[in-house]
C-alpha cells in the first residue's frame, strides 16, 4: 500500500455514534473514518470517502478485543430478531397441529 497521509492516535479521533465510526478531519473537507469492527479485526487504515488519502490509526488492538459484535449490527437487525420469534411461534403451532397416521 502507498504512503499514509498521517498517523493519528485513536484518542485524537472522535466517535460518531450515529454512523458508528471514529472520524478525523481530512484536508479535502470530508473526514477519515474507521469502525470499531475494523479496529477489532486489527485493521488500522482509516479512509476518506471523498478522496484517496488514508491515515494509519495508532491504537492498542487489545482495547477492542472484547467488543461485542452486536455493536456493529445495523439498527434494522432488531426487526430480523422479531421475525425470527414469530417464525418460531409459527413452527410450534404447526407442530401442535401435526398428525401422523400409521
Amino acid at each position: 500500500m502507498g504512503a499514509y497521509y498521517d498517523e493519528i492516535e485513536i484518542e485524537d479521533m472522535a466517535w460518531d455514534d450515529e454512523k458508528r465510526v471514529y472520524h478525523y478531519p481530512c484536508p479535502c473537507g470530508d473526514r477519515f473514518e474507521i469502525s470499531r469492527k475494523q479496529l477489532k479485526n486489527y485493521e488500522d487504515i482509516a479512509t476518506c470517502p471523498s478522496c484517496s488519502l488514508i491515515i494509519r490509526v495508532v491504537y492498542d488492538p487489545l482495547d477492542f478485543e472484547d467488543d461485542p459484535d452486536s455493536e456493529e449490527e445495523d439498527p434494522g437487525s432488531e426487526e430480523t430478531e422479531a421475525t425470527d420469534d414469530s417464525d418460531s411461534e409459527a413452527f410450534e403451532d404447526a407442530m401442535e397441529k401435526l398428525q401422523i397416521s400409521a
